[in-house]
């Protein structure tokens, strides 16, 4: 007759609490249940077995009977052994249940009667629990996971919106995008595009970056820009076109403007999303030019011949 070393079918110690006894049953069942293994006879037959070893690992009294066979007799030379030789008198018949023979040996038939798979209790554990929980993955959709991407954007085409053609991979797709960038929006923000109408799984989003521009520097929704005049501007003043995100506007530079100073333009920064719009502001320097006309350098000695 075959020894069944029952922790070892659950591939457990035998100090095993109940709690993993019961864990390790339960991880097995699930991978050998008939109905995910059907036509298997070799899944079949190891899930009797499992259950068998859970039946009495389960139970305290049948354990603890189980412990005392195994530490009465030694079985390390091999699993089979003659029940004649330890004092049983056994004849293998069937008893009509679903456990092994050696289980009948310790046992008693009647404790194998009546023992089929059905989704009711089992030593004491639910095996509805496990029915539940493959059912549930069968149906359950598959976990929709988002993609993250960064685009760059420059700050004129994040202020007036626009549109972009992209090519990404997602898990070794390749997937083409035809991305609608809505106007005002800004930096670190995100759009989502729903990935089933590309095939994929989950949503896609877009983390806005937007390039260093040359001509403004961004704070917030304000708008900051720097513009060289020449000495004579600043001190008998000028009328002059700026540049903005929304095209050229006219400004008056009063005449006496010092160097270093900033002129404030509403309205006519950055926007946001909702059409909330900052400020621009103008920061004025004066330079002078690189190279001077005979007439320009003859002006700057009456200049300084004034001054004197």
């Amino acid at each position: 007759m075959e020894y069944k070393d029952y922790y070892k079918i659950l591939g457990v110690e035998k100090s095993a609490s109940d709690k993993e006894i019961k864990s390790a049953f339960r991880k097995l069942a699930k991978k050998y249940h008939p109905d995910l293994n059907q036509g298997d006879k070799k899944s079949q037959e190891k899930f009797k077995e499992i259950n068998e070893a859970y039946e009495v690992l389960s139970d305290k009294d049948k354990r603890q009977k189980y412990d005392t066979f195994g530490s009465n007799y030694d079985f390390s030379q091999g699993t089979n052994f003659d029940p004649s030789q330890y004092g049983y008198t056994y004849t293998s018949g069937g008893s009509g249940g679903n456990f092994s023979d050696f289980f009948d040996l310790i046992f008693g038939r009647d404790s194998s009667k009546d023992r089929g798979f059905s989704k009711g209790s089992f030593g004491g554990f639910n095996m509805g629990d496990i029915f539940s929980d493959m059912t549930s993955s069968r149906s359950r959709k598959p976990q929709r996971k988002s993609y993250e991407t960064e685009i760059s954007l420059s700050l004129e085409e994040a202020y007036k919106g626009t549109e972009k053609k992209l090519k990404l991979n997602i898990n070794s797709k390749s997937v083409d995008i035809d991305l609608k960038i809505p106007s005002g929006i800004g930096p670190s923000k995100k759009i989502k595009v729903k990935g089933e109408k590309y095939g994929v799984n989950g949503d896609i989003l877009f983390k806005i970056k937007l390039i260093p521009n040359h001509n403004f520097t961004l704070d917030g929704l304000n708008l900051t820009s720097k513009v060289n005049i020449f000495p004579w501007d600043a001190a008998l003043g000028k009328d002059l076109l700026v540049d903005t995100l929304n095209g050229k506007i006219k400004l008056k530079l009063p005449a006496g403007f010092k160097g270093g100073s900033k002129m404030r333009v509403a309205g006519r920064g950055f926007k946001d999303l909702k059409g909330k719009k900052g400020d621009l502001y103008i920061e004025f320097n004066i330079v002078n030019p690189q190279s001077l006309s005979q007439d320009q350098k003859d002006l700057y000695e009456k200049l300084r011949d004034l001054d004197k």
